[in-house]
């Protein structure tokens, strides 16, 4: 057994990027997942985190050889020991991408068995990497202060200060109380309208664990896990956001890509790839409010078939009224893996857009059972994302198409969007 590193400051040369927003060095013998630096750089490293084996955890708390795309840490409250918001906030936008493409790379590599280079494209409104983000929720703390969790951490940095957001997003939210354990939710939406909510703490089940939050969660699993109370503050509690010329109002505490350039870029990728022809019939899986359903119907025409899947009853209730003008799409609020068996088929193109967890082996049996020619599959973590597309190659699709997005710049985290054929 290895000798514990906690605490211990450590002289590092860092190496490539890893998956989850650090960079890989070695000493003596084992692996260090060190944030805050960038490949190239000799740092001292406080580890911040050892639970024995071939690696632990660590911080650049001094940098001793600076790479030249190092710039002044954008972000004020995410650095060594601070909030888990912006793990590239000390990175050039240009150096941020490479990583992220490095780690989509070999992330097929491991997981799919597929070499491509991969270029991470930057998503419209992005600018300067700040202010992007149309969405946020913030933790309570104990004394009813909100801010954002720390790294791996329950603690919470109450210094609203993460620029991910424009500042416009945080008036006057400190100044109120709110309830200790609870989370707010924050939405500037498309019609430049702000709306602040109040989620209840989660209930606590008898056998002392909380009811599913977040994306999976509450917006994706709302069919699975306990409702939790919400109270409207600012604002009507409705965003209205908007995809070219169609309009979705929704709730707050709903799913909607944070990145403001995100839907108008997924959903164009999403029609042009699915190919869709007069009178096909889709499958949209994970479909959310229908922004990919209403995309496929365009391709189908009157005569098509468009089926849109989703566990949330919120986000299907919205969707069903922002297109009540176009009968082909058929909403079904429960879970993918239930629906499947009784939705319109043979679909000729299925669409999914799973939580971050990926699709999964029973989902991509499933979709190929059904004899679907074209998949075009969504997805948020570079890992899930690559063992999916494996599943689908062992089913004989081809990988034909591959775009991956800079949708968090700051933040290690990327959007890919794959197009998979028989």
């Amino acid at each position: 057994m290895s000798e514990n590193w906690l605490d211990r400051r450590l002289e590092l040369r860092l190496g490539n990027p890893g998956h989850g927003g650090f960079v890989v060095a070695r000493h003596e013998g084992r692996v260090v997942f060190v944030r805050h630096g960038l490949p190239g750089e000799r740092v001292t490293a406080l580890v911040t985190e050892d639970r024995g084996g071939s690696y632990c955890r660590a911080d650049a708390i001094e940098i001793l050889d600076a790479s030249p795309e190092r710039v002044t840490p954008v972000c004020p409250v995410s650095g060594p020991g601070g909030a888990g918001c912006c793990d590239f906030s000390h990175a050039t936008l240009h150096v941020q991408r490479d990583m992220k493409s490095q780690v989509v790379s070999e992330q097929l590599v491991r997981l799919a068995r597929v070499q491509r280079d991969v270029e991470v494209e930057e998503l419209p409104g992005t600018g300067d990497g700040t202010g992007w983000r149309t969405r946020v929720r913030l933790a309570v703390d104990q004394d009813g202060r909100p801010g954002y969790h720390r790294h791996r951490s329950s603690g919470i940095v109450t210094e609203l200060a993460c620029p991910q957001i424009d500042v416009a997003a945080y008036d006057g939210v400190s100044e109120r109380d709110w309830t200790p354990g609870s989370e707010v939710q924050i939405v500037l939406d498309g019609a430049g309208e702000r709306h602040v909510v109040e989620i209840a703490p989660p209930k606590v089940s008898r056998t002392g664990r909380t009811s599913p939050g977040r994306r999976g969660a509450m917006a994706r699993r709302a069919a699975v896990g306990a409702p939790r109370a919400e109270r409207v503050v600012v604002g009507s509690g409705r965003p209205v956001e908007r995809v070219r010329d169609r309009e979705w109002a929704l709730a707050a505490t709903g799913f909607w890509q944070a990145h403001r350039g995100a839907a108008d870029t997924y959903s164009a990728v999403v029609a042009e790839w699915a190919g869709m022809s007069a009178g096909d019939t889709a499958w949209d899986l994970y479909g959310g409010v229908g922004v990919f359903a209403v995309a496929l119907a365009g391709g189908a025409g009157a005569s098509g078939h468009v089926d849109s899947v989703e566990s949330s009853r919120q986000a299907v209730s919205d969707g069903k009224a922002a297109l009540s003008d176009v009968p082909q799409v058929r909403f079904h609020a429960d879970r993918v893996e239930r629906a499947m068996s009784g939705l319109t088929g043979p679909p000729r193109v299925v669409v999914l857009d799973p939580p971050r967890a990926g699709a999964g082996r029973d989902v991509i049996d499933a979709v190929a059972a059904a004899g679907a020619e074209r998949v075009v599959h969504v997805g948020c973590d570079p890992a899930s994302f690559a063992r999916d597309i494996g599943l689908y190659l062992g089913h004989g699709f081809r990988l034909d198409e591959l775009r991956a997005f800079d949708a968090f710049p700051l933040t290690h985290h990327v959007e890919c969007i794959a197009l998979l054929t028989r």
